[in-house]
């Protein structure tokens, strides 16, 4: 089985190489760049499986390579951490906003940055009765797991594949409540130390996708309290 390649944009030398050992100690290859041209440049041709990448570049910043690596049909996939000194809310939110899976804030573990990569690679495991399932209806929103593709009123939407694990999720049991503790642990893999604003933003997104009118959603309902759900079609 081939090794997954993991590429790390990072203008600083010694995080780059330390990083770069520990993912490589952990059995990934690893692809390195220090300045965002050069991580665009290995984006495109190399497609790596995963990309962490820091905000603050020289040249090409971290916002700007992400939003292109969304944009762009061949990579919009590729997984995306961002891997920012920066600790303030709205830089964080602003890196989800334009599509990155996650992010973690210098400085970090080594231990806690290996888990976060684990947990993004992972694929939302499915519950029990999914297993051979491979369409999931509700409304206008149609999820077709194997070509991984999202329609609604049979229109294709483009989604991070957060954003598709999330959704899937909540359409596969709709009425449910799940909360942010829940999807967390069970869409990101491990617990956020009680920073659940990365839910927010990622049903946000959502919405913004699905739901005619994204200011007040008819599908995608918060449960005040609790965090969120899908209604079930009839509600």
């Amino acid at each position: 089985m081939a090794q997954e390649r993991i590429l790390i944009v990072e203008d600083e030398p010694n995080i780059l190489e330390l990083v770069a050992y520990n993912l490589e100690k952990e059995g990934w290859s690893v692809l390195k760049a220090a300045n965002g041209n050069q991580g665009w440049e290995l984006i495109q041709n190399e497609h790596p499986d995963l990309v962490l990448l820091d905000l603050m570049l020289p040249g090409m910043d971290g916002m700007e390579v992400c939003r292109r690596t969304r944009e762009n049909a061949a990579t919009r996939g590729i997984p995306i951490i961002m891997l920012t000194a920066k600790s303030e809310e709205v830089d964080r939110v602003m890196g989800l906003e334009i599509g990155a899976d996650d992010y973690v804030t210098k400085p970090f573990s080594p231990r806690e940055l290996v888990a976060r990569i684990r947990a993004v690679l992972r694929r939302v495991e499915r519950l029990p009765g999914d297993e051979a399932k491979e369409v999931f209806e509700l409304g206008p929103i149609r999820i077709d797991m194997r070509q991984h593709k999202v329609t609604v009123n049979g229109k294709p939407v483009e989604l991070t594949p957060k954003e598709f694990d999330l959704l899937h999720l909540l359409v596969s049991h709709p009425g449910r409540a799940f909360s942010r503790e829940f999807l967390l642990e069970h869409l990101w893999g491990y617990e956020f130390f009680g920073d659940t604003r990365t839910v927010d933003v990622h049903v946000r997104r959502l919405r913004q996708k699905i739901e005619e009118d994204p200011a007040n959603p008819h599908w995608l309902e918060t449960v005040r309290g609790v965090g969120y759900r899908m209604l079930e079609e009839g509600e």
